[in-house]
């Protein structure tokens, strides 16, 4: 199995592109992004405990994700989808709930689309990240995201294959 194989770029100074094949198919992958039973085995990225996943996959809907670090601290995010398309793509809106008080929450929050293609019986999974400014994509790459992001990605890929 491949691990640590997403690609990060930044394409504009406001946007953040993840691209990552994995080693299963497009609707077990898409399943493992979206039911909150899944993304409790894998969004966690082996950095903590994961004690919410609420997901409202209709456009309009709600999500929320939180986890606990060893050390007691909350990590969490929230949104709402703008867009659904079963096994294709889902838009959603991102909040870190962790921000520092003098950031507001529109320069919190990330619009993040995210699309499924199948490729032969694998799966490219594209994220693309719009941040607020070019000051917010760089927090979001400074916080040390990649790392997280590479990790949970490897999870993911394990739970949907998995379900084979």
């Amino acid at each position: 199995m491949a691990t640590r194989t997403a690609m990060l770029t930044l394409p504009t100074d406001d946007q953040i592109l993840i691209t990552r094949e994995f080693d299963a198919p497009r609707h077990l992958v898409y399943r493992a992004w979206t039911n909150p039973e899944l993304v409790r085995r894998w969004w966690h990225a082996n950095r903590g405990e994961v004690t919410v996943v609420e997901i409202d996959l209709r456009v309009g809907g709600r999500w929320r994700s939180a986890m606990v670090t060893p050390d007691g601290v909350e990590v969490a995010f929230h949104g709402e989808y703008r867009e659904v398309v079963p096994g294709e793509r889902v838009v959603s809106t991102e909040t870190y709930e962790g921000v520092p008080a003098e950031v507001s929450e529109e320069n919190a929050t990330s619009v993040n689309t995210v699309t499924f293609s199948d490729t032969g019986g694998r799966t490219t999974v594209t994220l693309l990240v719009q941040a607020s400014g070019k000051d917010a994509r760089d927090a979001i790459v400074a916080s040390g995201m990649e790392d997280g992001l590479q990790d949970a990605l490897d999870l993911l890929e394990r739970v949907a294959q998995s379900l084979e």
